[in-house]
């Protein structure tokens, strides 16, 4: 499992970026292992805006299909629409096919998440 320093981390196993007010939002290493392979990535419309907390799209695997949810709140600016034709860039290298950018509507919303560190313990005790 490999955890990229620099980002934090959900519970729900999203990654973020932040980049000024702009967040930048993918799925961990940890996430596309546990899903498998991904056949289809459901992306939000640019200028949504979704709270913190909920569904943002929808990741299909050969396995199953899994919701995610925002870990910030705010309106998207980009979408990854690369994701739309190929799902499989997430199995390649989830943090380099990042799903969302997210300007967000409060910063505090960041403090919920982990570390890199706090999340690999985390992680640890899913496996």
């Amino acid at each position: 499992m490999k955890v990229m320093e620099g980002l934090l981390y959900s519970e729900d196993h999203e990654w973020v970026k932040v980049e000024g007010k702009v967040a930048t939002i993918g799925i961990s290493d940890f996430a596309q292992h546990q899903l498998g392979d991904i056949v289809f990535v459901e992306l939000p419309e640019v200028a949504d805006e979704i709270a913190k907390g909920e569904v943002f799209g929808v990741i299909e695997s050969v396995k199953a299909a899994s919701d995610s949810y925002l870990p910030v709140g705010g309106k998207v600016v980009e979408v990854n629409s690369a994701l739309e034709d190929e799902p499989e860039l997430i199995n390649q290298d989830a943090y380099e096919n990042w799903i969302v950018k997210i300007e967000m509507e409060d910063e505090g919303d960041l403090s919920g998440l982990m570390s890199p560190e706090a999340y690999e313990e985390f992680c640890s005790k899913e496996e």
